[in-house]
């Protein structure tokens, strides 16, 4: 059984493909940069939705008599906390769009532009 390895177009110099220039994406200073500012959003973000969502978890099962505590009508405490569940979830994808838009797309553009070889010569 053979195998053939495929042959790099004669234009372009050998190890030009876009699987090394990926490979070599990963230590720009550029490409850290972008990596830093994402996780500088998506870890705080995270982490804030995991808690509130395990204070909702644990208050259920452990402190009823607040979560039936009546606010309006039938609305309780606990139903509160999980309508908020909804409006965190929108709140943090609304901000992480602005985030992106203004922080990430233009190094990520730049780079993704470099990378399909638009800024090469």
């Amino acid at each position: 059984m053979t195998t053939t390895q495929p042959v790099p177009d004669a234009g372009e110099p050998p190890g030009d493909d876009l699987e090394t220039r990926s490979a070599a994406m990963h230590d720009d200073p550029r490409f850290q940069e972008l990596r830093g500012r994402l996780l500088r959003f998506v870890v705080p973000a995270s982490l804030a939705f995991f808690t509130w969502y395990l204070l909702y978890v644990l208050m259920t099962g452990y402190a009823r008599g607040v979560m039936s505590t009546k606010v309006i009508g039938s609305l309780n405490v606990a139903l509160v906390f999980a309508l908020l569940q909804f409006v965190m979830t929108f709140t943090i994808a609304v901000l992480y769009s602005r985030y992106a838009n203004r922080r990430l797309d233009p190094l990520a553009d730049e780079l993704r532009a470099e990378l399909d070889g638009e800024g090469r010569s």
